[in-house]
């Protein structure tokens, strides 16, 4: 009985983070109530359960809940230990393949981009940077392309929370100079990076869209500035599209 009450509590715990992580901005006990069909003292109950595990957070003067880090994390995780994780590697490979240049794939983490996966193409100069390896969202071609598509209010908030620090001489540390990146970025889907991360690294990356107006990751393909120019790496979009398509499937609900 002790048993069937714990997995109660859990599944309804459950119900209230998936609520929850539907929308970017949050939800409200309100609005949790309804979509759950929980009594009030039962919602306010596990929430503060939650909060206090990390798992959701209530901002200062804000009464939507969000998830916390803790549930971030864990999605990553996830996400790198999948099943379709080894399919994922393959596209990667078979695009590292063609266009001779390392490859990775990225996705939001809190006010950060978090390796999926990274395939490095078969040259001596590379840079090495690990699945499960976090780069500043301001200095990076998936950064800035993932958080150009994020919902006004959400983009909004993660700017207000960046610390836009100088990594090179040309990185932007300007809000309203990456605000019109943004735009610019939002509009054509093709973000660039010249070395605003690491000097003497290029890139570009395509979103991999999970619908039509949502991104789920980015794709990328990154060169040293002595091998490619920018032109040289906007000439692969093509293909990298084509590889963005394959990857958005095995991020399918169905896959």
């Amino acid at each position: 009985m002790e048993s069937n009450q714990s997995n109660s509590s859990a599944l309804r715990a459950f119900r209230l983070l998936e609520c929850i992580a539907q929308s970017p901005d949050g939800k409200t006990v309100s609005m949790l109530m309804q979509e759950t069909d929980l009594p009030k003292q039962t919602t306010h109950r596990i929430l503060e359960q939650l909060q206090f595990a990390g798992l959701v957070v209530k901002y200062p003067g804000d009464k939507r809940y969000q998830l916390g880090r803790r549930v971030e994390d864990f999605a990553i995780a996830t996400l790198m230990g999948h099943p379709s994780q080894r399919e994922r590697h393959a596209i990667l490979r078979a695009l590292v393949d063609d266009l001779g240049e390392t490859c990775n794939l990225t996705t939001l983490a809190g006010s950060d981009i978090v390796y999926l996966d990274r395939v490095e193409a078969d040259w001596p100069l590379r840079v090495i940077l690990a699945p499960g390896s976090h780069v500043p969202l301001h200095a990076t071609a998936t950064g800035k392309l993932l958080l150009s598509l994020l919902p006004k209010p959400q983009r909004t908030r993660l700017l207000d929370l960046l610390p836009m620090r100088s990594l090179t001489h040309r990185t932007l540390t300007n809000r309203r100079e990456l605000e019109q990146e943004l735009t610019k970025i939002r509009r054509t889907r093709i973000s660039s990076n010249t070395e605003e991360h690491l000097q003497g690294l290029i890139a570009v990356a395509v979103p991999v869209m999970l619908t039509r107006e949502k991104a789920c990751a980015a794709v990328a393909v990154q060169a040293p500035i002595g091998r490619k120019t920018l032109d040289d790496l906007l000439g692969y979009v093509p293909r990298m599209r084509e590889s963005a398509e394959q990857l958005a499937q095995t991020f399918s609900p169905n896959s």
